[in-house]
């Protein structure tokens, strides 16, 4: 009788004990796993599509490869005949008149091959997102919950694919280099591919019972993130405007604190984008208020309390002071050296670091 009275209120299917949601199988520590590897490899590779690319600015070799062929563009002339067409099509461009003018076809094979590894790594890049991803997803071991995020990773690859030839197409008509428009976008792009794989790589490595800072603290770090990112792309256009070849000297510019032609272009808002001594006045003031910003932060980060601020977020905070200061020191010394190749790749480098480590700091808060 009692038996049969147990059985009788026993949770029907309709109950909430068993319409309590089904663990998702493939969200195992194995999967997870693999997962962050895979991250790993994709902030890897966009790092290096980022130190090429820099190579292939500083070297002015960009505009070498006059035509986007996203399939056949794969392998470069093979034949005499082939690099003459290659060399005469170039030729053809403003940058051919005015950049390197009197180029030799020795010398146009020389930044042939920058641009044409950049592709090609650009390539790989997007190998490097769509294939384990596709894998992974096929083979059921990638958990629900990260499909769509993840699924932004080639999608984002294949615009940063197009926009690089948008990029490219604005300097071979009318201009002797690229917009710095579209040279802001095509690294702000990159930095949104990385801002994706670090996320979710980093948010892949903590207890979903982990600590979390206060309020103030994950406001501020937000802040301080907006403030880095801000800082790097407006170094894009100090880059696209060639700034960085003008003005070599430091704390003033030309003697003057603030220097002369500021402000000479209408409307006034242009100048930030437009003006190379504009770009790079602006540039260098947001990167020492960068730096001071910084510094603060990292004050109050080493006295706050862990129940304001858990341990791995105080770490990650101390590390993006230490990239942001030492970012200061590259690009000062960058500067003062007119912009030599290798302090000018590393100097890109670093700021999209500091813009990881920026994330990192407030992912962990």
């Amino acid at each position: 009788m009692r038996l049969a009275r147990f059985r009788a209120v026993r949770p029907t299917t309709g109950d909430p004990v068993s319409s309590a949601p089904a663990v998702d199988p493939s969200e195992n520590p194995t999967n997870l796993a693999s997962i962050r590897r895979w991250l790993w490899w994709c902030i890897v590779a966009v790092f290096a599509a980022v130190v090429v690319g820099g190579i292939t600015r500083l070297t002015e070799s960009g505009l070498s490869i006059t035509e986007w062929k996203p399939v056949g563009g794969v392998l470069p002339p093979m034949s005499a005949a082939a690099w003459e067409v290659a060399y005469r099509a170039f030729l053809e461009i403003p940058q051919a008149q005015s950049t390197h003018l009197g180029i030799t076809l020795a010398g146009f094979k020389a930044i042939y091959w920058w641009e044409w590894f950049h592709r090609i790594l650009a390539r790989g890049v997007g190998l490097v997102f769509a294939i384990p991803f596709l894998y992974l997803l096929v083979r059921g071991r990638m958990p629900r919950r990260f499909i769509l995020p993840l699924a932004a990773l080639p999608m984002l690859t294949l615009a940063q694919g197009v926009l690089g030839w948008y990029m490219v197409a604005s300097g071979l008509v009318e201009r002797d280099n690229v917009s710095a428009y579209r040279l802001a976008a095509h690294l702000a792009l990159a930095m949104a591919i990385l801002a994706v794989a670090v996320w979710i790589r980093d948010g892949l490595g903590q207890s979903a019972t982990r600590e979390r800072a206060s309020r103030a603290w994950r406001r501020g770090l937000a802040a301080l993130t907006a403030l880095v990112t801000t800082t790097v792309i407006t170094g894009a256009f100090v880059a696209g405007l060639r700034a960085g070849k003008i003005f070599n000297t430091f704390p003033l510019m030309g003697g003057d604190l603030v220097p002369v032609g500021y402000g000479q272009l209408s409307p006034w808002w242009t100048n930030a984008f437009e003006n190379p001594a504009a770009a790079q006045f602006n540039h260098r003031l947001l990167a020492i208020f960068t730096g001071l910003v910084v510094i603060g932060v990292a004050w109050f980060a080493s006295r706050a309390e862990h129940a304001v601020l858990p341990a791995a977020a105080r770490r990650a905070t101390l590390v993006l002071s230490g990239v942001v200061l030492l970012q200061v020191a590259i690009g000062i010394t960058t500067l003062l050296f007119a912009v030599p190749i290798t302090l000018g790749v590393l100097h890109q480098f670093v700021g999209v670091f500091a813009f990881m480590a920026a994330l990192t700091a407030l992912r962990r808060a």
